[in-house]
């Protein structure tokens, strides 16, 4: 029989299968990877028994929820934990402190199915801190450097081809600008968090301690970095990547028009997806709307409109360049100038993606 264990950082590093049996409400707060919510107690049954332990005590609440959950109730439950543990022999369990719930349940799997099933010591609460300190000593520990550039220049790109290369934004989901959202939502910030500290952890025990990371504000989309690396990321070493204002419009042309046309259409339908891909775009545009001002906004909206409407009829993109030209020139560049200029201080080398790749590579040399 396996025992219940302690050892978090190797349940992340083998990417674990982990029978979370929390109520469906704390679930949704967040959870982690290779995890699947199988509760003891749905929302309305965990509310009853915490008002109970409340006004009654706890004897008083384990014995309502026993009521509660009972007969053939019961065994359904029991049914799919046991199929859970049938499909995952080198699984664990856990409810939020490791207590009373993941024991019941590791119980009645023992008595009711013959299975024997470790629990997680400790429970959520405890997996959650060590994710929260594994992000923390990295922070404090490891090696960063920093890519800037201007709007489209292909920061993500260069993060991409880079070894130590930590995309932010691919686990954000998220482009990381007002026009940045996805046709897929975002996870939560709990599990933003969780699958950073997890790309942390895994990294580091392959041997990487120097990380390369795009320059960041400290929301990308609905997802917050963790304080202590957006503070880090306030003093790290910057390298800043260039590209023609050329390239630059061909690249947002492609990213945020051809290819999230095509996200929307494959995940929604191709009537539905352009409907929604249109809506997204003409509202990603009026999110900014104070900050380009009244008059440059209904410009820019009219160009987009028609852009999107030759799209729908011909299905040809080339008029989004106009709105893309003014956005750049109008509104992008020179808010990346001004921010630029507060950083150059921190500028360790510039150049373009080939320059850029070289030197990042030549500088984790240095530092292995």
């Amino acid at each position: 029989m396996r025992t219940d264990t302690a050892d978090y950082r190797e349940l992340f590093l083998a990417d674990t299968p982990l029978m979370d049996v929390r109520a469906p409400v704390e679930y949704r707060k967040g959870a982690f990877p290779h995890t699947i919510n199988l509760p003891l107690m749905d929302d309305l049954e965990r509310q009853k028994v915490g008002t109970c332990y409340k006004y009654r005590g706890q004897q008083a609440a384990i014995e309502l929820g026993h009521q509660l959950v009972s007969g053939r109730l019961k065994e359904e439950r029991i049914a799919a934990w046991a199929a859970f543990a049938r499909a995952h022999p080198d699984g664990y369990l856990y409810c939020f402190r490791g207590g009373l719930r993941s024991q019941i349940v590791q119980q009645w799997l023992k008595s009711e199915a013959g299975i024997d099933y470790p629990r997680v010591i400790g429970g959520y609460k405890a997996l959650r801190s060590f994710l929260i300190d594994t992000t923390q000593q990295a922070v404090a520990e490891c090696d960063f450097v920093l890519v800037g550039g201007l709007t489209g220049c292909g920061k993500t790109e260069v993060i991409a081809a880079l070894d130590d290369g930590l995309d932010l934004e691919g686990l954000a989901n998220h482009r990381g600008s007002s026009f940045g959202k996805r046709a897929t939502g975002q996870p939560g910030q709990i599990d933003f968090e969780n699958l950073l500290a997890i790309d942390f952890l895994k990294r580091r025990a392959a041997g990487r301690e120097h990380f390369v990371l795009e320059d960041e504000s400290r929301a990308i989309g609905r997802c917050a970095l963790p304080l202590e690396l957006y503070q880090g990321m306030q003093r790290f070493p910057l390298v800043w990547l260039e590209d023609s204002f050329e390239d630059r419009v061909e690249r947002i042309l492609r990213d945020y028009v051809s290819n999230l046309c095509a996200e929307f259409s494959a995940v929604h339908g191709a009537e539905n997806g352009f409907a929604l891909f249109a809506e997204r775009l003409l509202q990603s545009l009026a999110n900014i709307t104070k900050r380009l001002g009244g008059e440059r906004y209904q410009r820019l909206h009219a160009l987009m409109q028609a852009a999107l409407d030759e799209q729908q009829r011909s299905g040809k993109v080339e008029l989004h360049r106009a709105w893309i030209v003014g956005l750049l020139r109008e509104y992008y560049d020179p808010m990346y100038a001004y921010q630029r200029a507060q950083k150059d201080s921190r500028i360790e080398f510039a150049g373009e993606r080939q320059a850029v790749l070289e030197y990042l590579r030549e500088r984790s040399r240095r530092r292995q």
